[in-house]
């Protein structure tokens, strides 16, 4: 077990999820992208580091049947997969960390919350964009959002990395097309603000 993989295990085995800072009860800007990216109910979406996220729930509820959830804390899949109940048969769920998985799938969208920022390694972003450009066919989208500028320099006790659109786009390269950013000021379970950088990119 990586160092990563122990830290986030710990994390997701002694919190609930509502104590952590990330928690949101309506993914409402995730479901946006989602929507405008052109998804419909039987593209393939797969949430990057979706842990015990809720928006699996709300992507069940709006009627979305391809839904892969990808994080490296089993104990955080878990957590999911009771939440959901019956329903969590109806989503494919991986252990892995995304800068080392080898994807064996084709997506037509990736979400990624609050995971992509934690890469503060060169070699580790570039791990992950490989994954990417590798599990994403060309049309595809990619939903991407991390601090930005003005967000936390730190989550979780762990250093992050904070962007603004053109530092996402200029991270990701040629082989992505910027088409929609915007920002969210996320308030925490108590009641501090995170701001938040989204964007929304079409693989080339």
């Amino acid at each position: 077990m990586s160092d990563r993989t122990a830290h986030w295990q710990t994390v997701y085995a002694t919190k609930a999820e509502t104590e952590v800072s990330w928690y949101q009860d309506d993914p409402a800007t995730s479901l946006r992208l989602i929507r405008e990216a052109g998804a419909g109910p039987s593209s393939r979406i797969i949430d990057i580091g979706g842990g015990a996220s809720r928006l699996v729930d709300a992507l069940l509820a709006a009627g979305y049947r391809a839904l892969t959830v990808l994080d490296l804390s089993e104990a955080a899949l878990a957590a999911a997969r009771h939440r959901l109940g019956a329903a969590a048969t109806a989503v494919d769920w991986i252990t892995a960390d995304v800068t080392s998985w080898m994807p064996h799938a084709s997506y037509d969208v990736w979400h990624d919350r609050a995971a992509f920022h934690f890469l503060t390694e060169a070699n580790d972003r570039a791990a992950y964009v490989a994954r990417l450009r590798s599990a994403v066919a060309p049309g595809g989208a990619v939903i991407i959002g991390t601090f930005a500028p003005d967000g936390p320099e730190k989550c979780s006790g762990l250093p992050v990395v904070r962007y603004d659109a053109a530092g996402l786009a200029a991270t990701f390269g040629d082989a992505f097309l910027l088409q929609d950013s915007c920002t969210e000021a996320h308030r925490t379970p108590w009641g501090s603000v995170q701001q938040f950088q989204f964007c929304r990119f079409r693989t080339r």
